[in-house]
């Protein structure tokens, strides 16, 4: 009598698993190897081989037949920080650096308490003060000037940080007793849900300023941030609501039991379940949010998109419209794939994750 041992570890264990499990998988493992072979060589030769990294001008690039990275050496600073001023461009440069340290310091499971709040307060001010100046010998620098990179970040950190508890109080008044609150809830979360995030940011920028009265004015970024927290709440809003829903009735009778109030138990007992279990959604609506900051150049704010179209405005280097391009998707492309490794990694430090 024969024993036959299988393996179920290691690499060929893994492909058969993966990559040849069936003849649907054979074929699409073929033809994406086929895809890669032939195109990878290709986007090599154009990104680094046969890529102009010292032209002066884009004349200079029409000969090659790779990318022209010297028009992205030329213009990054341009690309990154908009219209502000050339030799004040350290302050949006610092602001950056600060922005990005403390969302990894926040992304740290020890620096979970409430001196983090400090933190964040110490640097928003911080950032606040480097961009508008005015104060400390710092020369003041409008709004208007703002632009790039940094105004992509604070559109969305700003968007998040006070969507987020909005959307949470929506949920719980959707999901209300008394009558008025649930309609008012579900009439502001369908009513945002069912227009286009473009037509919020015209509202913003052209019908907002209709309301108050003559001679006063709205900062249009102030209005822009606005149209982000509106839109991303009613979103995040649907998605607390589901949470709330895969919780089991028991948890409710069980926290009412022990006499607690329902901002107790929904604080203590029902919240923490509720977003534990929607982490993987929430961080979907944070990552669209991230992208759909690029939209803001429709009402004139100069973010990274509008600040590349700025950059390509130049007639030196006219025509490499695809280099800033690929540029701009290499930048969102590092935040956005950086905040999904970090759900995964929250998802498995909670394991919500699937189980196998």
């Amino acid at each position: 009598m024969s024993l036959a041992i299988t393996s179920h570890s290691g690499p060929w264990y893994w492909l058969r698993k993966n990559l040849f499990a069936s003849p649907a998988h054979i074929i699409a493992t073929v033809l994406i190897l086929w895809f890669l072979i032939f195109s990878i060589p290709l986007l090599v030769e154009w990104f680094f081989i046969d890529a102009n990294f010292d032209a002066s001008k884009a004349a200079e690039c029409r000969d090659s037949t790779g990318a022209c990275w010297s028009f992205v050496r030329q213009k990054y600073r341009m690309i990154l920080f908009g219209l502000y001023p050339y030799y004040e461009q350290w302050r949006p440069l610092v602001v950056t650096i600060l922005l990005i340290g403390v969302l990894i310091y926040s992304a740290l499971p020890r620096a979970w308490h409430r001196s983090l709040i400090f933190v964040w307060l110490v640097i928003l001010t911080i950032c606040g003060i480097l961009m508008y100046g005015g104060v400390l010998g710092l020369s003041h620098v409008e709004t208007a000037r703002w632009g790039g990179l940094p105004i992509t970040l604070m559109l969305s950190i700003f968007g998040i940080m006070f969507a987020t508890p909005l959307g949470i109080v929506l949920a719980l008044g959707r999901r209300s007793h008394m009558p008025l609150i649930r309609v008012l809830s579900t009439f502001y979360i369908e009513l945002i849900r069912g227009v286009p995030f473009v037509s919020l940011l015209f509202m913003a920028s052209v019908m907002v300023p209709l309301f108050f009265p003559e001679g006063v004015t709205f900062n249009k970024l102030l209005r822009a941030q606005l149209a982000v927290i509106v839109y991303m709440s009613a979103y995040i809003a649907e998605v607390v609501r589901g949470g709330l829903q895969s919780i089991p009735n028991g948890q409710y009778e069980g926290a009412k039991s022990l006499g607690l109030s329902y901002w107790q138990y929904m604080r203590l007992i029902i919240l923490p379940q509720a977003l534990t279990v929607v982490i993987p959604p929430l961080v979907s609506i944070f990552i669209s949010i991230f992208k759909d900051t690029s939209l803001v150049v429709i009402i004139g704010i100069y973010d990274l998109t509008l600040s590349a179209k700025v950059a390509l405005s130049d007639p030196e280097w006219s025509g490499l419209g695809l280099e800033a391009y690929v540029f701009l998707a290499i930048v969102y492309f590092i935040f956005c794939f950086a905040m999904s490794k970090y759900s995964r990694y929250i998802e498995s430090r909670l394991r919500t994750g699937h189980r196998h």
